[in-house]
């Protein structure tokens, strides 16, 4: 095996993962190094220009504020986590929200507008867009803002470094080229993690030919919440996965469906599961006081269709699309018009699929699918983990003092904002906790939020921090020893010197190691089958939590033995490892809460209902102890700093 050269790069701020959250980090930290003599670099396991969830592109933005105010955005967002959410963190990134989209139209990107100049709305928050190009255009910004030359992509982070003087203060990361024999050692005084969530934690959906396939990004292992974690900052909401509904097989996106177009969904009989729900005596009122107001939260809107696909069999669930795009064709004053209006209407599905997930459309062409002519199947997916849409998992971060109440400030700031309780540790996008529905606005938000913070904590503590030389000599060991334990141990597989000699895919049987797919699969059926999977049906109780726990124990034993044959396998090493870790925090933090919080997302099938009184105004948080390799699981209360009154209640 060939030597890794070691490459040392000295920084200000360090941003890690210029996704969309980190993308808005650089422009705004930029802005602020240059008036302070500041020097700000960023590292990218893939390429800015389409990393992140947005890099496949997106359909529309999916938060605008426009004439509405942040109390308004609070109430939508708490009413969808069914109450709990920081209250700080949400309104903040509502303030701002609505100038960063004007950047992103400043930059190039298309926003459709109607014959009067203004923004098209698919719903209230929403605006559409032609996307396809989203990323590369806000990710050109950011590059050009920040500067090339401190630009390094395709360099893996795998642990931050904390300063040897001071366990509880960030000092740098280490990390290593997926390209080259390279490990990089960053030095910094500030840090921003907005490295994405998760994916294939849990068993896809999409399995042989199709495996991999998935909603959110399949190259996105939690290297957010695995850095956090790891660094000993508390945690939060790590129960908290979300589960889209889409396009079955291809994950098409349903959002435009139903707020652009008004296509509603039925059962397989044709029945009406979100018009009974909501309707007097119905299942919706089940869950109240979440059930009974408008907007219907996600996770109940998930709960519907899967009363009727697993406890009445009346699956598959239908997106009538055909009807939809009737029916405003329909309006249409004669023939002529109306042939032209179906031909306009069926542009745009097919356009917000080709914008967004490209597949999708694949997928409808090779079935030989005409969305104007039939309907098409929807599902639930398998769980996922991201801060930024429906989800609530991350870190535990500070809020802005301005907007906080005397009960709250000592829970909710405690620094510099969005700073984590690791000093210089900052955390944005699917990093934060309790700040959901900010997608990739506000995502791009609050990277400037934290970005601004972070400049002005390097301005106020001069003093640079240094990393343990023991700590980094130890990382870098445990970088390559995949690729050390492969060279060793090849030989071993059943096919033996033959393997070597042809390059062949190492999938047999090895007696001294495990490869990077087997220990991936090892863990998708671990979570499965016992922490609320799709095979499952989303259920779990204390029996199979715990079951899970020491299934992932002897897992991680065996993490040890991973073997890779070259660079990309070792970057699919360290994804395993960060997603085990992952896994471990969200089964701990489901077996501590319960109550089913959020059916639809999971149920936890020994306490089946909502529990307001003892978890309603609790976040459920954690800090993970390295050295001993244990949690410490706890609640934290939750503050309201808004009364906000309800207006939408269903009658």
């Amino acid at each position: 095996m060939q030597n890794f050269e070691t490459i040392e790069v000295s920084t200000d701020l360090l941003i890690i993962g210029p996704g969309m959250a980190g993308s808005g980090a650089c422009i705004e930290a930029a802005h602020w190094a240059r008036q302070n003599n500041l020097k700000v670099t960023v590292v990218d396991k893939a390429a800015m220009e389409r990393s992140g969830a947005v890099g496949m592109g997106l359909s529309a933005i999916n938060q605008y504020q426009g004439e509405n105010t942040p109390v308004d955005y609070l109430s939508y967002v708490r009413q969808d986590l069914m109450g709990l959410c920081r209250d700080d963190l949400v309104m903040d990134i509502s303030r701002h929200v609505n100038g960063s989209v004007h950047l992103f139209e400043k930059f190039g990107l298309p926003i459709w507008k109607d014959k009067e100049g203004n923004y098209v709305h698919e719903g209230r928050w929403q605006l559409m867009i032609n996307g396809e190009s989203y990323k590369a255009i806000v990710a050109e910004a950011a590059k050009t803002a920040i500067g090339v030359d401190n630009i390094y992509e395709r360099v893996f982070i795998i642990k931050l470094l904390l300063d040897k003087n001071d366990g509880q203060r960030v000092c740098g990361a280490i990390g290593f080229s997926v390209r080259e024999q390279k490990i990089y050692i960053f030095r910094c005084n500030a840090c921003i993690v907005s490295a994405g969530g998760a994916v294939h934690v849990f068993k896809p959906r999409s399995t042989g030919e199709g495996l991999g396939r998935a909603w959110y990004p399949p190259w996105n292992s939690g290297s957010s919440s695995y850095l956090t974690t790891a660094a000993g900052a508390e945690m939060s909401s790590q129960e908290v996965v979300f589960i889209p509904a889409r396009y079955k097989d291809g994950y098409g996106p349903v959002g435009a469906w139903f707020l652009l177009f008004k296509a509603t969904a039925t059962s397989a009989t044709g029945f009406d599961y979100m018009g009974e729900g909501l309707a007097e005596g119905g299942e919706l009122h089940n869950w109240p006081p979440y059930g009974e107001v408008k907007p219907i939260p996600t996770c109940l809107r998930n709960h519907l269709m899967m009363k009727e696909m697993y406890e009445k069999g009346h699956g598959p669930i239908l997106i009538h699309t055909d009807k939809a795009i009737a029916k405003i064709a329909e309006a249409a004053p004669d023939k002529k018009t109306y042939k032209k209006e179906m031909k306009k209407l069926e542009a745009e599905a097919w356009e917000d699929f080709l914008d967004m997930t490209i597949s999708q459309a694949v997928l409808w062409a090779s079935k030989d699918v005409f969305p104007e002519q039939s309907s098409s199947e929807i599902m639930p997916s398998e769980p996922y983990f991201i801060g930024s849409h429906s989800g609530a998992s991350g870190a535990w971060t500070s809020g802005p003092e301005d907007i906080q109440t005397a009960d709250s400030k000592d829970d909710y700031f405690f620094g510099y904002n969005r700073m984590t309780t690791i000093k210089g540790l900052f955390a944005a996008g699917d990093g934060v906790a309790n700040s959901s529905h900010k997608f990739s606005s506000g995502s791009f938000t609050e990277g400037r939020i934290a970005a601004k913070a972070a400049i002005k904590y390097c301005v106020e503590n001069q003093n640079t921090p240094e990393p343990d030389a023991d700590v980094i000599e130890k990382l870098k060991a445990q970088i390559e020893a995949p690729l050390k334990w492969y060279e060793e141990h090849a030989g071993y597989t059943t096919l033996g010197a033959a393997k070597k000699r042809y390059d062949l895919p190492v999938e047999e049987v090895n007696p001294y190691f495990i490869t990077p797919k087997m220990a991936l699969f090892r863990l998708n059926k671990i979570m499965d089958e016992y922490v609320g999977g799709c095979g499952s049906q989303y259920n779990c109780s204390a029996t199979t939590l715990n079951i899970a726990l020491k299934e992932l124990e002897m897992l991680k034993q065996d993490l040890s033995k991973l073997a890779a044959r070259n660079l990309h396998e070792l970057m699919r090493c360290w994804e395993n490892i960060q997603r085990v870790q992952l896994a471990e925090a969200h089964t701990r933090h489901k077996l501590f809460r319960e109550e089913t919080r959020w059916p639809g997302y999971f149920y936890r099938t020994d306490f089946p209902k909502l529990d307001q009184e003892n978890w309603g105004d609790v976040f459920v948080n954690s800090v993970y102890d390295e050295e001993k390799d244990e949690f410490n699981v706890f609640k934290r209360t939750k503050h309201s700093l808004v009364q906000i009154q309800t207006s939408l209640l269903i009658k």
